[in-house]
């Protein structure tokens, strides 16, 4: 631990699992009061209990990322309790494989309900109370939002605009002469809860094919990325060693994208 984050109070959402988990970790590691927050509580409760074991300060909340109205709430609550809100990493995300023909709008529509819209709703949350004091706004992407994917349509839909929607809030907040930074991560493949599952759900011939593409693509071994290397992306935005970075897309990817 070098206190790259100390004095700084962090809300992760989606924080019970994969990727918001590492980041959550993480982030106490280097000194910060985090707030995870989940739909499924008991998850983001075995991520706080297991950082304050481990000697640093988190606490879990229950959150639906899509309630507009418990957006202002929990934030509100941060700062009341903790005196601010300094960094907010918008991870909450789902991916619901099926191509265009076979996706229906029903999950079209939940798709970007908690890929997107959740990510407009947080952002203008934290903007409001860190105008004035500052902050760093991390928004999960995906290399989903830069290139496409046959089988997920409504997730390359949703992740391309939290790309865009990033750069349009980062020049907003300079516009405006907030100190807030807003930046995008754009992982790769990376070997998560969620990437095991939706493995699982396709068709075995799908799923052979994609391991051996994957394999044969990724650049640096051929194989899948860990939660942390995600992890550390995020601390690096989320920390004053970014200051000079707003609107930027950090992709972590083994170098997929290269191609």
């Amino acid at each position: 631990m070098t206190g790259r984050l100390q004095h700084k109070v962090a809300l992760i959402t989606g924080g019970g699992a994969g990727l918001g988990a590492a980041t959550a970790k993480r982030f106490a590691e280097e000194g910060a009061l985090v707030v995870v927050t989940d739909i499924k509580l008991d998850g983001a409760e075995r991520v706080a209990s297991g950082i304050r074991a481990s000697g640093g300060r988190c606490e879990a909340r229950l959150q639906d990322v899509t309630d507009e109205a418990l957006w202002d709430t929990i934030v509100e609550e941060i700062v009341a309790t903790h005196g601010g809100l300094h960094v907010l990493v918008n991870n909450a995300g789902i991916a619901i494989p099926a191509n265009v023909e076979q996706a229906t709008i029903e999950d079209w529509r939940t798709t970007q309900a908690v890929n997107g819209e959740s990510v407009f709703l947080g952002t203008r949350a934290a903007i409001k109370v860190m105008k004035d004091c500052g902050g760093s706004i991390v928004n999960i992407s995906s290399i989903e939002g830069i290139i496409g994917e046959a089988n997920v349509p409504a997730y390359n839909y949703s992740k391309a605009g939290v790309r865009v929607f990033t750069k349009s809030a980062a020049l907003h907040c300079a516009k405006e002469g907030y100190p807030i930074r807003v930046n995008s991560v754009h992982p790769g493949y990376i070997l998560t809860a969620m990437v095991e599952a939706g493995l699982a759900s396709v068709p075995e011939e799908v799923r052979i094919e994609m391991t051996t593409r994957l394999q044969r693509e990724i650049p640096m071994g051929g194989c899948m990325g860990e939660p942390l290397d995600i992890a550390n992306g995020c601390l690096f935005l989320a920390s004053d060693e970014s200051k000079y970075m707003t609107g930027a897309e950090l992709v972590i990817d083994g170098g997929y994208t290269c191609h």
